[in-house]
């Protein structure tokens, strides 16, 4: 039996688990990172679209995605590792009074925090989207400094920067059991082993649930599951990705949103308006059809586009749609990097460095009354204004 002893262990080794083992190395610790998938980023962060943006409402997530954009656009930069990196920003088109009232009311939010957004005319939205269905286009949003990365290159990037500064993964090794001493963690058990650490950090994506109940708290993520789908590589004629918030008419879906990678791929998602609950992650018939009206009668002429593949992934959500980032009163030394409704990717370098802060320093980088706002002892229930989710 192994009686390895770290420093912190991190459960989980995909958008967020990555980023915070990555994190806690830049702090000096000593890091073991376990998962049940094979690979890093295998289970939900290869699912992601790639899209990565402070354009939100929530004050929190602006400031995580804001760190976010700073750690992903560096990149290459820094450690020399092409991630795929796009500056292509992010643009809302608008056809609705309703919707153009909606955005508008958000901007001053959203500045006030340091984000770079503004209303643009549909001339601009037209420059920006070539080909755009220009009937009835109102205007929309454009934050220029939002983008996209590939989120298999990113998740091996994270793997190997922490594995150079000494973090230890083990893949292939679901934890089974969490260790405490009283009301204190100790460790973690695999069926190969435990491993000791005063400090472990649940980042276990749609496992999250489950890995508290082995420390005796109840977490309220509930996964459900969101379709995908990928082109074939085209010339590229976009930057920004695209966000329609309308309702789609078929009655299934509310907002979809897609981009072009840096090989010319579309790569596009919708949101169901009924939940799919669960964690069954097998494609469905009627994704397509429905995704395929709705990108032709945004942009006519992706009606010639080659549909390459179509995936689902989970999305861990909360019940009100907000992320879980704390620590643990009940146990301590445990940390929750959870629930990120979907957004994993995008929020998961900004999440591991403030985790790191936390975990490490006792503060996050970010502002620590707006990161309260993401802690595990909130009323979940309360009324949560949040237009874009």
């Amino acid at each position: 039996m192994n009686l390895a002893k770290y420093d912190a262990i991190v459960i989980g080794a995909g958008s967020v688990g990555c980023p915070i083992a990555y994190s806690l190395t830049l702090e000096g610790l000593k890091v073991l990172v376990l998962d049940g998938e094979h690979s890093a980023g295998q289970g939900q962060n290869k699912a992601a679209i790639g899209g990565v943006r402070a354009t939100h409402s929530d004050p929190a997530k602006i400031t995580i995605c804001l760190e976010s954009l700073k750690i992903f656009s560096t990149w290459k930069e820094k450690h020399g590792t092409d991630i795929g990196w796009i500056e292509g920003g992010y643009c809302f088109p608008v056809y609705r009074e309703i919707d153009e009232e909606k955005l508008k009311a958000l901007l001053p939010i959203q500045k006030s925090f340091g984000m770079q957004i503004d209303w643009v005319g549909p001339e601009k939205i037209i420059q920006l989207v070539p080909g755009i269905n220009p009937v009835g286009l109102r205007g929309g949003t454009f934050s220029p400094h939002d983008g996209q990365v590939s989120p298999l290159k990113a998740a091996a990037a994270f793997w190997k920067e922490s594995r150079d500064r000494g973090a230890e993964f083990r893949f292939g090794e679901p934890v089974t059991n969490l260790l405490l001493n009283g009301s204190r963690v100790e460790g973690v058990e695999t069926a190969k082993g435990r491993y000791y650490a005063d400090i472990v950090v649940n980042a276990a994506g749609g496992q999250a649930a489950e890995v508290g109940r082995m420390a005796g708290i109840d977490i309220p993520v509930v996964p459900d599951s969101h379709e995908a789908g990928i082109s074939a590589p085209m010339e590229r004629f976009f930057d920004p990705l695209i966000v329609d918030i309308r309702p789609g008419p078929e009655g299934r879906t509310a907002n979809f949103y897609f981009g072009q990678n840096d090989r010319g791929q579309v790569i596009y998602c919708y949101t169901p308006i009924s939940p799919i609950v669960g964690t069954n992650r097998s494609v469905t018939s009627e994704f397509m059809p429905v995704i395929s009206r709705r990108l032709i009668d945004l942009i006519p002429r992706l009606k010639n586009m080659l549909i390459r593949r179509v995936w689902r992934g989970l999305y861990p959500m909360t019940p009100d749609g907000i992320i879980i980032l704390d620590k643990v009163k009940e146990a301590e030394g445990a940390y929750l990097a959870v629930g990120m409704c979907g957004q994993g990717f995008m929020l998961g370098p900004g999440v591991g460095l403030n985790m790191a802060k936390l975990i490490v320093h006792g503060k996050p980088v970010i502002d620590p009354e707006v990161f309260s706002s993401v802690g595990f002892y909130r009323d979940f229930h309360a009324k949560r204004a949040e237009a874009l989710k």
